[in-house]
């Protein structure tokens, strides 16, 4: 969200009390974090970006809904992004409150440096294979990196699939796909998404040759296995974007924002593309970190064509040689066959 976020005041079916705290986790770039009341638990669900702004903004929306930092009795974690989990760097010095997250995004928590070395190899990697120029791969790398300034590695207390998906009163559902480790939490007949669903474009997805458990497939199952959780909830409250009350049409929204823009590069593809010139193709010129963030999603959305026989690699011999795949389509996909479609036995 790049628009001022709001402070609001919402209540579960049971009467907790939560309270949606808006943060400036980057320059002009909002996000939510809530704290909620419930008996004996004040539980803080994520915590901004670690940003001297975020932090600030973190402990005026405390003190505004009456709580200080060492009043919390828990921090859980939606996902290991950035954006979502850096204020623990600020927070452990002054609360003792215990830290969750899901096992798949421990390592990006708790053992930032080491694992951002070797996503950061893999990156590289993931780069070079695109076609972009050298020194455009240097200056994404170094975007990536950004964040070992402001942030530094923070031992977790428990992890959720250790717990068995539940805190106290809350619930939890493992959802990877924009994030390896990405969970919803749910409070009755109130749940949190983290960035499971957004408004108005198409979710962060990057190939699982950067990160397993991230990529396109696993998104799209567990947008399905979300929404048969989330029935019968009244309010799902997202990371970014406000109040979602029809939860069914937001998810069919997700999906058509995914199918315009595939449908985009597919139309590209009559002609041999390296990953870089699909993405032009799809994207534009695009600078700073949404060069980065569009060229992971093209990846993955290639990724995706591949394994699903919709393209193929027509220079096999350079590829051998070191150089980047090009991707030509093999037939013409409709829209309708672009995903797929929902079963009823996907999930047991």
């Amino acid at each position: 969200m790049t628009e001022k976020a709001t402070f609001a005041i919402f209540e579960t079916s049971s009467g907790a009390k939560i309270y949606r705290i808006p943060l400036e986790v980057f320059p002009n770039f909002w996000a939510y974090v809530y704290l909620v009341q419930k008996d004996d638990y004040c539980v803080l669900i994520d915590c901004g970006s670690g940003t001297e702004t975020s932090h600030e903004n973190l402990l005026d929306g405390l003190q505004q809904a009456g709580v200080q930092p060492a009043d919390l009795t828990h921090i859980l974690l939606t996902h290991a992004h950035i954006d979502h989990y850096g204020g623990l760097s600020q927070l452990k010095p002054i609360t003792q409150a215990k830290i969750g997250v899901h096992e798949l995004d421990l390592q990006a928590v708790s053992y930032h440096e080491t694992r951002l070395a070797l996503i950061g190899r893999r990156l590289a990697s993931f780069l070079a294979d695109t076609g972009l120029a050298e020194e455009t791969c240097e200056q994404l790398l170094s975007i990536y990196r950004f964040t070992k300034a402001i942030y530094r590695s923070v031992p977790v207390d428990f992890t959720y699939e250790n717990v068995d998906m539940r805190v106290g009163p809350f619930g939890l559902i493992h959802l990877p796909g924009h994030c390896p480790g990405h969970v919803a939490i749910r409070l009755e007949d109130v749940i949190f998404c983290g960035d499971m669903v957004v408004e108005g474009v198409t979710p962060h997805l990057s190939p699982e040759s950067i990160n397993p458990y991230s990529g396109l497939d696993h998104y799209l199952e567990s947008l399905a296995h979300f929404q048969r959780w989330a029935k019968g909830a009244r309010l799902i409250l997202n990371g970014h974007d406000d109040v979602i009350t029809a939860l069914p049409e937001r998810i069919e929204a997700t999906r058509q924002n995914l199918i315009r823009r595939m449908s985009k590069a597919l139309d590209a593809l009559d002609k041999p593309l390296t990953i870089a010139e699909i993405s032009q193709a799809v994207y534009g010129e695009t600078g700073g970190y949404n060069a980065l963030l569009v060229i992971e999603k093209t990846g993955a959305y290639v990724e995706y064509f591949y394994e699903h026989g919709m393209i193929e690699i027509t220079n096999p011999d350079e590829l051998e040689q070191g150089r980047p795949a090009r991707y030509r389509r093999l037939r013409e996909i409709p829209d309708s066959e672009m995903l797929p479609k929902e079963r009823a036995d996907v999930f047991v």
